[in-house]
């Protein structure tokens, strides 16, 4: 008998699920919990992680061969690509896999489509946390549409918990392979106008006055992909000011294309490529959004959002949510600051949870 379910609705989740379905996955939650729009989905389980690896005699499978750290490179690439090869190979046992299938069903069901195009993204239990982020160490697949494509995107995701840069970066930080744990989110796949990441301190300084938008046109992956140079605008979190304003040519955007809900990469005239992706009263919407997030959670947090025109023109999306790693680790001077600053003072109240009195 299972001691953990396989599949839970994003509304079930909050940040206490962490163990359960990830970092990622259980940040949609708590973003839900907040109030915030989040596009509607459900996360597998690393329950269902584990089952899969049980049931495919994979759980030897994470060995790494190295005896020091002058060929991590090697032993990482080498384990990486057994792990790949091994888990599409798999087949998701039966009882996982119609769980699977009947919550797909739902989520078609709960936005019309028989098929609905979806988001998955990987979701470790270490991931995405105040001290570990592995931003950009797992995969996130696009466009995913029908039965046979989520099953292959999830055993790719779960896959990708053993790249070769997760790898290294678990090992550099005396993370466990042989004990990681692996949920996926599944999220309807939105159809964004503009889309990009906020920070609510300053990536560069880490000012924590501030909040930084970044966005482009279309999906938000070439924001997160570094393919194209954002827009960036730089915002008050005190009085919510746009205080800078950059507006870089975006010369392309991804957006869904084909029947099957892959995305195309669509080169944009040179009028759309140079106009602001944002209009100024979405910058603030979206700089007051990421102010109230961040007091809700009680620490420097990045998010990635979206904008579409449907239902209604400027509709705001959160698609994921992480705790800022690096500033926010460091000393605060600021702090000291704000004893003989009022603005400062003003600043850390917006910023710090209810009953939080630590500095």
């Amino acid at each position: 008998m299972r001691d953990a379910p396989f599949v839970l609705d994003f509304a079930a989740l909050s940040d206490r699920d962490r163990p359960l379905v990830g970092g990622k996955a259980a940040s949609l939650g708590a973003l839900l919990a907040a109030g915030c729009p989040v596009p509607p989905g459900f996360a597998l389980t690393t329950a269902a992680y584990r089952y899969f690896l049980e049931a495919n005699g994979l759980t030897g499978l994470f060995r790494l061969d190295h005896s020091d750290g002058a060929n991590l490179d090697e032993a990482a690439a080498a384990l990486s690509r057994r792990v790949e090869e091994a888990f599409l190979a798999a087949a998701l046992p039966d009882d996982l896999a119609r769980e699977l299938a009947a919550s797909y069903a739902r989520l078609g069901q709960l936005v019309g489509s028989a098929a609905a195009v979806v988001a998955v993204r990987s979701s470790a239990a270490d991931e995405d946390s105040q001290t570990a982020s592995f931003a950009g160490q797992h995969e996130t697949y696009l466009g995913i549409q029908g039965f046979e494509q989520l099953a292959r995107a999830v055993r790719r995701c779960w896959a990708s918990a053993y790249t070769p840069r997760a790898i290294a970066y678990r090992v550099h930080r005396g993370l466990s392979l042989e004990d990681a744990a692996v949920g996926v989110a599944v999220q309807v796949l939105v159809e964004p106008r503009a889309a990009g990441v906020l920070f609510t301190l300053s990536p560069r300084t880490g000012d924590r006055s501030l909040v930084v938008i970044e966005g482009s046109w279309g999906m938000g992956q070439a924001v997160v992909a570094g393919e194209v140079t954002p827009d960036e605008y730089v915002v008050s979190k005190v009085t919510l000011e746009i205080l800078r304003k950059q507006v870089n040519p975006k010369p392309f955007r991804y957006r869904r294309g084909g029947p099957d809900g892959s995305l195309v990469r669509e080169e944009l005239s040179p009028e759309q490529a140079s106009a602001p992706c944002l209009d100024d009263a979405e910058v603030v919407e979206l700089a007051q959004r990421a102010r109230a997030l961040e007091k809700h959670f009680g620490y420097p947090i990045d998010v990635e959002w979206a904008i579409t025109d449907e239902p209604a023109k400027g509709t705001i999306y959160f698609l994921q949510c992480r705790p800022e790693t690096v500033w926010s680790q460091k000393e605060r001077p600021a702090v000291t600051l704000a004893a003989n600053n009022p603005i400062m003072a003003i600043a850390q109240t917006l910023v710090r949870p209810a009953g939080n009195t630590r500095s």
